[in-house]
């Protein structure tokens, strides 16, 4: 059978324009960036084009881009960097219930160092109310962070108002940006934050680059010690072969991205709109149409969605929930929105990207009304025919 790739949200492919502008790094300019030599001087090149293009994408200076080895350096070092650098003014952060491990991970570090976090709740859409952060500020927060899309249902964060209500208390506003860069506009003035972070991997770049956006006259610990790299906020030689790939990748969606997201959201509303017409009992995980256009996440009512996949080991998708320690847990995104732990066991997210097609959607449909129908070993509960009821 022909493999499906609906898992874009996971990582994405690199692109062919991404591979040849990293080919010349690797092959021709492999210098080390801080030698005076010809060879090192083309790899600083490299490194500063690349800082300008991503500058492009998100609207600023490109002294404001800090090159980092992906979204989980850029959300620790902000956050922690935060904490440290303005303990003497507070000890508070808020942040949400969904957010990434990446985010939620530090901030249950810090917890253990002393720092207060609030958690704010999310609706039934997963969405952060901006009245529930406005009770919880306090005068010792001294950091809101909320990611700008969920990685999970698409979910879009209200973050112009977030950043409204975090500039009148003066406090610092974050946004894992990593979803939604290079799919929905993500320009860091007009959405008001102090620090963004882009991970590679989720923009046709490779793994393990990314990078921190900190707004001019932000000065926070760095996570890194060392040498003096990325203007002494980022100690380690600079992964120029991949920083290459990530500067291409975002110079291909400052051009393509509006065009691209319009093509693949009539694809995600395709698959969403047969999986409703095919006789499957289908919730939609997320909100209606505050959402990423690439994503699609529902829940198959009275379905285990792991078996389900295993059954169409063709169709790369993600499910709702994850095992450890041969313990079965739903998603704690779709139980914070209030799901239900047998809706949210039936939950697969699929995420669409560039090369998407309309017939992989139309043979995703096929392949996973017939496994639901047909295969009573993935339903908890039988099917009941219109006869039999």
């Amino acid at each position: 059978m022909k493999r499906i790739y609906l898992d874009y949200n996971a990582t994405t492919p690199i692109h062919p324009a991404v591979a040849g502008e990293m080919n010349k790094y690797i092959y021709e300019y492999f210098g080390n960036p801080s030698s005076g030599h010809w060879y090192g001087r083309k790899a600083h090149e490299g490194v500063e084009k690349a800082r300008c293009r991503v500058s492009v994408l998100l609207g600023c200076n490109p002294e404001e881009i800090i090159f980092t080895g992906g979204g989980t350096e850029s959300n620790n070092y902000v956050i922690r960097g935060v904490a440290e650098t303005f303990k003497n003014k507070g000890n508070h952060i808020i942040t949400s219930v969904i957010e990434h491990p990446a985010v939620i991970k530090p901030c249950q570090y810090l917890e253990k160092k002393g720092y207060e976090i609030t958690y704010l709740p999310v609706d039934r859409y997963g969405m952060v109310n901006p009245d529930d952060l406005k009770k919880t500020i306090r005068p010792s927060t001294i950091l809101i962070t909320i990611m700008h899309a969920n990685n999970e249902t698409g979910t879009i964060q209200p973050i112009k108002e977030i950043s409204r209500i975090a500039r009148s208390k003066k406090i610092l506003l974050h946004t894992d940006a990593a979803q939604s860069v290079g799919k929905i506009p993500a320009k860091v003035n007009e959405l008001g934050v102090d620090f963004l972070t882009i991970a590679g991997h989720k923009l046709y770049a490779p793994k393990g680059v990314g990078v921190l956006y900190i707004k001019r006259g932000i000065q926070i610990q760095p996570l890194i010690l060392g040498a003096g790299h990325e203007n002494g906020r980022r100690a380690g030689t600079e992964n120029v072969i991949e920083i290459a790939g990530l500067g291409k990748a975002c110079e291909i969606f400052e051009k393509t991205m509006l065009k691209n997201s319009d093509r693949i959201k009539k694809l995600r509303d395709r698959l969403y709109e047969k999986l409703m017409n095919a006789g499957l009992n289908i919730k939609l995980n997320g909100h209606l149409e505050k959402r990423l256009p690439n994503t699609l996440n529902v829940s198959f009512i009275n379905v285990d969605s792991n078996k389900l996949l295993n059954k169409i080991p063709h169709i790369a998708a993600s499910t709702g929930s994850a095992c450890h320690s041969n313990v079965k847990e739903p998603s704690c995104v779709l139980t914070a929105m209030g799901i239900k732990h047998e809706d949210a066991f039936g939950a697969v997210r699929f995420s669409l990207g560039m090369w998407t097609t309309e017939e992989e959607i139309n043979l995703t449909i096929k392949a996973i009304k017939s496994a639901i129908l047909n295969d009573k070993d993935i339903r908890r509960f039988p099917i009941i025919k219109s006869s039999e009821k």
